[in-house]
Protein backbone atom coordinates (compact mmCIF):
# COMPACT_ATOMS: atom_id res chain seq x y z
CA UNK A 1 0.00 0.00 0.00
CA UNK A 2 2.87 2.64 -1.07
CA UNK A 3 3.28 5.41 -3.62
CA UNK A 4 6.50 4.23 -4.92
CA UNK A 5 7.47 0.30 -4.35
CA UNK A 6 9.68 -0.72 -6.99
CA UNK A 7 7.37 -3.17 -8.47
CA UNK A 8 3.36 -2.23 -7.56
CA UNK A 9 3.54 1.08 -6.09
CA UNK A 10 0.78 2.60 -6.41
CA UNK A 11 -1.62 -0.12 -7.36
CA UNK A 12 -3.01 -0.53 -4.03
CA UNK A 13 -2.82 2.32 -2.47
CA UNK A 14 -6.82 2.04 -2.67
CA UNK A 15 -8.06 0.37 0.93
CA UNK A 16 -10.72 -1.65 -1.28
CA UNK A 17 -8.40 -2.88 -3.79
CA UNK A 18 -5.40 -3.89 -1.49
CA UNK A 19 -7.64 -6.03 0.56
CA UNK A 20 -9.27 -7.59 -2.48
CA UNK A 21 -5.75 -8.00 -4.12
CA UNK A 22 -5.35 -9.86 -0.38
CA UNK A 23 -8.29 -11.85 -0.70
CA UNK A 24 -7.10 -12.73 -4.76
CA UNK A 25 -3.47 -13.92 -3.18
CA UNK A 26 -5.15 -16.18 -1.12
CA UNK A 27 -6.78 -17.85 -2.98
CA UNK A 28 -4.02 -18.29 -5.36
CA UNK A 29 -2.40 -20.46 -2.44
CA UNK A 30 -0.85 -17.63 -0.23
CA UNK A 31 0.48 -18.69 3.37
CA UNK A 32 -0.13 -15.23 4.51
CA UNK A 33 -0.08 -11.90 3.56
CA UNK A 34 2.49 -9.28 3.57
CA UNK A 35 1.44 -5.90 3.97
CA UNK A 36 3.31 -2.76 3.76
CA UNK A 37 2.32 1.07 3.73
CA UNK A 38 6.32 2.54 3.30
CA UNK A 39 8.37 1.24 0.40
CA UNK A 40 11.93 0.57 1.55
CA UNK A 41 13.17 0.42 -2.51
CA UNK A 42 16.36 3.16 -2.75
CA UNK A 43 15.49 6.81 -2.53
CA UNK A 44 11.55 5.68 -1.25
CA UNK A 45 9.72 8.81 -0.21
CA UNK A 46 9.73 8.63 4.33
CA UNK A 47 6.25 7.71 5.18
CA UNK A 48 5.25 8.93 8.75
CA UNK A 49 4.13 6.51 11.36
CA UNK A 50 0.68 8.04 11.69
CA UNK A 51 0.28 7.64 7.80
CA UNK A 52 1.32 4.05 7.62
CA UNK A 53 -0.86 3.10 10.44
CA UNK A 54 -3.96 5.35 8.81
CA UNK A 55 -3.38 3.22 4.83
CA UNK A 56 -3.13 0.14 7.14
CA UNK A 57 -5.70 0.03 9.52
CA UNK A 58 -8.98 -0.73 7.47
CA UNK A 59 -7.35 -3.38 5.72
CA UNK A 60 -5.50 -5.25 8.45
CA UNK A 61 -8.68 -5.41 10.58
CA UNK A 62 -11.04 -6.34 7.75
CA UNK A 63 -8.12 -9.27 6.85
CA UNK A 64 -7.73 -10.47 10.16
CA UNK A 65 -11.89 -10.63 10.83
CA UNK A 66 -11.64 -12.90 7.73
CA UNK A 67 -8.87 -15.26 9.49
CA UNK A 68 -5.79 -13.82 6.86
CA UNK A 69 -2.41 -15.15 8.35
CA UNK A 70 -1.15 -11.77 8.22
CA UNK A 71 2.33 -10.28 8.35
CA UNK A 72 2.79 -6.05 8.66
CA UNK A 73 6.23 -5.27 6.89
CA UNK A 74 7.33 -2.34 8.79
CA UNK A 75 10.31 -0.70 10.40
CA UNK A 76 8.31 1.77 11.89
CA UNK A 77 8.46 0.85 15.84
CA UNK A 78 5.52 2.97 16.52
CA UNK A 79 3.69 1.18 13.15
CA UNK A 80 4.83 -2.39 14.95
CA UNK A 81 3.30 -1.52 18.50
CA UNK A 82 0.04 -0.88 16.65
CA UNK A 83 0.56 -3.85 14.52
CA UNK A 84 1.10 -5.98 18.02
CA UNK A 85 -1.74 -4.32 19.30
CA UNK A 86 -4.07 -5.55 16.48
CA UNK A 87 -3.05 -9.32 17.29
CA UNK A 88 -0.89 -9.25 13.31
CA UNK A 89 0.43 -12.90 13.16
CA UNK A 90 4.30 -11.34 12.12
CA UNK A 91 6.45 -8.54 11.91
CA UNK A 92 8.60 -8.32 8.90
CA UNK A 93 11.43 -5.72 9.55
CA UNK A 94 13.94 -4.83 7.11
CA UNK A 95 16.12 -3.68 9.64
CA UNK A 96 15.62 -7.00 12.30
CA UNK A 97 14.03 -5.16 15.27
CA UNK A 98 17.02 -2.85 16.43
CA UNK A 99 16.32 -1.12 18.81
CA UNK A 100 16.24 -2.67 22.54
CA UNK A 101 13.43 -0.35 23.96
CA UNK A 102 10.65 -2.55 22.04
CA UNK A 103 12.53 -6.30 23.19
CA UNK A 104 10.03 -6.04 26.66
CA UNK A 105 6.84 -5.76 23.67
CA UNK A 106 7.60 -8.11 21.44
CA UNK A 107 8.54 -10.54 24.09
CA UNK A 108 4.98 -10.39 25.49
CA UNK A 109 3.66 -10.66 22.17
CA UNK A 110 2.96 -14.51 20.54
CA UNK A 111 3.56 -12.98 16.90
CA UNK A 112 6.11 -14.34 14.82
CA UNK A 113 9.26 -12.33 14.10
CA UNK A 114 11.05 -11.62 10.40
CA UNK A 115 14.15 -10.57 11.50
CA UNK A 116 15.66 -9.41 8.11
CA UNK A 117 19.53 -8.70 7.40
CA UNK A 118 20.75 -5.66 5.18
CA UNK A 119 24.27 -3.91 5.25
CA UNK A 120 22.54 -0.62 5.52
CA UNK A 121 21.34 -1.64 8.87
CA UNK A 122 18.99 1.21 9.57
CA UNK A 123 16.46 2.66 6.94
CA UNK A 124 15.53 1.45 3.49
CA UNK A 125 17.82 0.05 0.83
CA UNK A 126 20.56 2.33 -0.71
CA UNK A 127 23.18 1.60 -3.76
CA UNK A 128 26.27 0.80 -2.05
CA UNK A 129 29.82 -1.28 -3.05
CA UNK A 130 30.48 -3.97 -0.57
CA UNK A 131 32.76 -6.75 -0.26
CA UNK A 132 31.62 -10.23 -0.77
CA UNK A 133 33.35 -11.61 1.96
CA UNK A 134 32.63 -9.30 4.51
CA UNK A 135 28.83 -9.19 3.68
CA UNK A 136 28.70 -12.66 4.00
CA UNK A 137 30.76 -12.35 7.42
CA UNK A 138 28.21 -9.61 8.28
CA UNK A 139 25.41 -11.76 7.68
CA UNK A 140 26.25 -14.58 10.17
CA UNK A 141 27.36 -11.70 12.95
CA UNK A 142 24.14 -10.04 12.55
CA UNK A 143 21.53 -13.02 13.48
CA UNK A 144 24.22 -14.28 16.59
CA UNK A 145 23.72 -10.63 17.70
CA UNK A 146 20.08 -9.93 17.10
CA UNK A 147 19.06 -13.69 18.17
CA UNK A 148 20.73 -13.48 21.43
CA UNK A 149 19.72 -9.72 22.09
CA UNK A 150 15.96 -10.85 21.48
CA UNK A 151 16.17 -14.22 23.62
CA UNK A 152 17.34 -12.40 26.04
CA UNK A 153 15.05 -10.20 26.39
CA UNK A 154 12.52 -13.33 26.14
CA UNK A 155 11.56 -13.78 22.82
CA UNK A 156 11.07 -17.62 22.65
CA UNK A 157 13.58 -18.74 19.82
CA UNK A 158 10.45 -20.59 17.83
CA UNK A 159 9.01 -17.35 17.12
CA UNK A 160 11.84 -16.15 14.61
CA UNK A 161 12.23 -16.26 11.24
CA UNK A 162 15.70 -15.05 9.60
CA UNK A 163 16.29 -13.17 5.92
CA UNK A 164 19.75 -12.27 4.85
CA UNK A 165 18.49 -9.77 2.42
CA UNK A 166 18.69 -9.47 -1.46
CA UNK A 167 19.49 -6.78 -4.00
CA UNK A 168 19.96 -3.88 -2.49
CA UNK A 169 20.25 -4.46 0.70
CA UNK A 170 23.44 -6.49 0.22
CA UNK A 171 24.98 -4.09 -2.16
CA UNK A 172 25.38 -3.06 -6.01
CA UNK A 173 26.95 -6.48 -7.57
CA UNK A 174 24.25 -9.19 -7.99
CA UNK A 175 26.40 -12.07 -7.52
CA UNK A 176 26.28 -10.75 -3.90
CA UNK A 177 22.44 -12.01 -3.89
CA UNK A 178 23.83 -15.31 -5.71
CA UNK A 179 25.81 -15.97 -3.55
CA UNK A 180 23.89 -15.42 -0.29
CA UNK A 181 21.46 -18.10 -2.17
CA UNK A 182 23.71 -20.41 -1.98
CA UNK A 183 23.92 -20.33 1.66
CA UNK A 184 20.93 -21.02 2.70
CA UNK A 185 21.34 -24.64 3.74
CA UNK A 186 24.29 -23.16 5.87
CA UNK A 187 22.44 -20.78 6.93
CA UNK A 188 19.40 -22.88 8.58
CA UNK A 189 22.58 -25.28 9.70
CA UNK A 190 23.81 -22.91 11.43
CA UNK A 191 21.32 -21.42 13.63
CA UNK A 192 18.48 -23.95 13.64
CA UNK A 193 16.00 -21.13 12.58
CA UNK A 194 13.79 -21.26 9.35
CA UNK A 195 14.97 -19.13 6.18
CA UNK A 196 12.87 -16.66 4.10
CA UNK A 197 13.79 -15.40 1.09
CA UNK A 198 12.61 -12.72 -1.13
CA UNK A 199 13.84 -12.21 -4.50
CA UNK A 200 10.83 -11.16 -6.76
CA UNK A 201 11.24 -9.58 -9.60
CA UNK A 202 14.12 -7.69 -7.58
CA UNK A 203 17.14 -5.88 -9.08
CA UNK A 204 19.81 -8.84 -9.67
CA UNK A 205 18.12 -9.84 -11.45
CA UNK A 206 17.15 -7.32 -13.57
CA UNK A 207 21.04 -7.00 -13.77
CA UNK A 208 21.71 -10.45 -14.62
CA UNK A 209 18.73 -10.75 -17.77
CA UNK A 210 18.31 -7.28 -18.64
CA UNK A 211 14.57 -7.22 -18.08
CA UNK A 212 12.60 -4.62 -16.53
CA UNK A 213 10.80 -4.87 -13.53
CA UNK A 214 7.29 -6.02 -15.36
CA UNK A 215 9.28 -8.71 -17.60
CA UNK A 216 11.16 -10.59 -14.54
CA UNK A 217 8.42 -13.01 -13.75
CA UNK A 218 10.59 -16.00 -15.51
CA UNK A 219 13.68 -14.89 -13.58
CA UNK A 220 11.80 -15.29 -10.11
CA UNK A 221 10.08 -18.07 -10.65
CA UNK A 222 13.06 -20.13 -11.49
CA UNK A 223 15.14 -18.85 -8.51
CA UNK A 224 12.28 -18.89 -6.28
CA UNK A 225 12.08 -23.19 -6.88
CA UNK A 226 15.38 -23.21 -6.97
CA UNK A 227 15.26 -21.65 -3.32
CA UNK A 228 12.59 -24.07 -2.46
CA UNK A 229 14.95 -26.84 -3.47
CA UNK A 230 17.40 -25.79 -1.12
CA UNK A 231 16.18 -25.21 2.21
CA UNK A 232 14.16 -21.87 2.20
CA UNK A 233 11.23 -22.50 4.29
CA UNK A 234 8.99 -19.29 3.55
CA UNK A 235 8.85 -17.28 0.03
CA UNK A 236 7.97 -13.69 -0.17
CA UNK A 237 6.27 -13.29 -3.77
CA UNK A 238 4.53 -11.56 -5.60
CA UNK A 239 3.08 -14.07 -8.32
CA UNK A 240 1.56 -16.19 -5.71
CA UNK A 241 -0.03 -18.46 -8.49
CA UNK A 242 2.84 -18.98 -10.93
CA UNK A 243 4.74 -19.75 -7.28
CA UNK A 244 1.77 -22.42 -6.60
CA UNK A 245 2.13 -24.30 -10.08
CA UNK A 246 5.62 -24.89 -9.97
CA UNK A 247 5.96 -26.40 -6.10
CA UNK A 248 3.22 -28.54 -7.42
CA UNK A 249 5.00 -29.88 -10.40
CA UNK A 250 8.61 -29.78 -8.58
CA UNK A 251 6.36 -32.34 -6.14
CA UNK A 252 4.72 -33.91 -8.41
CA UNK A 253 8.34 -34.74 -10.77
CA UNK A 254 9.40 -35.76 -7.33
CA UNK A 255 6.55 -38.37 -6.48
CA UNK A 256 6.65 -39.83 -10.18
CA UNK A 257 8.49 -43.01 -10.78
CA UNK A 258 11.39 -43.36 -12.85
Amino acid sequence: MTEDSFSDGGRWLDPERAFERALELVEQGADAIDLGAASSRPGAIPVPAVEEIRRLESVVDRLLARGVPLSIDTFSPDTQRWALARGVDWLNDIQGFPDPALDPELARARCGLVVMHSVQRTGPATRVDTDADEVVRGIDAFFEERIARLEAAGVGRSRIVLDPGMGFFLGRDPELSLRVLRRIPALRARFGLPVLVSVSRKSFLGQITGRPVGERGAATLAVELWAAEHEADWIRTHDVAALRDGLLLRRALDATPP
